[in-house]
C-alpha cells in the first residue's frame, strides 16, 4: 500500500471487479468508506503505480496508526474494454453482466 491508498494486491484485478460490481449494483458509491488493515512495513511512502481500473482504500489502519488517504480513485463501475474473454470467463459475476 502507499499512503494515497494504492493497493497492490495477489494479482488480476480480482479485488477491483470485486469494488466495480458493488458500484454496478448500487452497494457501493463514493460515501462508502473502504478500510484496510495491514502490517506497518506494508506501508510504503513511494506511490505504486496504478492502472485506470484501481480503486484506493480511504484509510489504512497499523497498530500503530490510521492513515487518512485523503485523494480518492474510483472507477465507476467495470471497465468492460479492459476485460478479456478469460477474465470474464472465470468470474461468474461477470459472466452474468455480460449476458444482459
Amino acid at each position: 500500500m502507499d499512503r494515497r491508498g494504492g493497493r497492490i494486491g495477489k494479482g488480476g484485478g480480482f479485488s477491483d471487479l470485486e469494488f466495480a460490481l458493488l458500484a454496478e449494483a448500487g452497494l457501493m458509491d463514493d460515501d462508502t468508506v473502504i478500510v484496510t488493515t495491514v502490517h506497518p512495513l506494508q506501508v510504503l511512502d513511494e506511490h505504486l503505480p496504478e492502472t485506470r481500473h484501481d480503486f484506493r482504500v480511504d484509510r489504512i489502519v497499523t497498530p500503530d496508526e490510521v492513515i487518512r488517504c485523503r485523494r480518492r480513485r474510483r472507477p465507476p463501475g467495470s471497465l468492460w474494454d479492459d476485460l478479456d474473454e478469460d477474465k470474464v470467463a472465470a468470474v461468474p459475476a461477470l459472466r452474468a453482466r455480460r449476458g444482459r
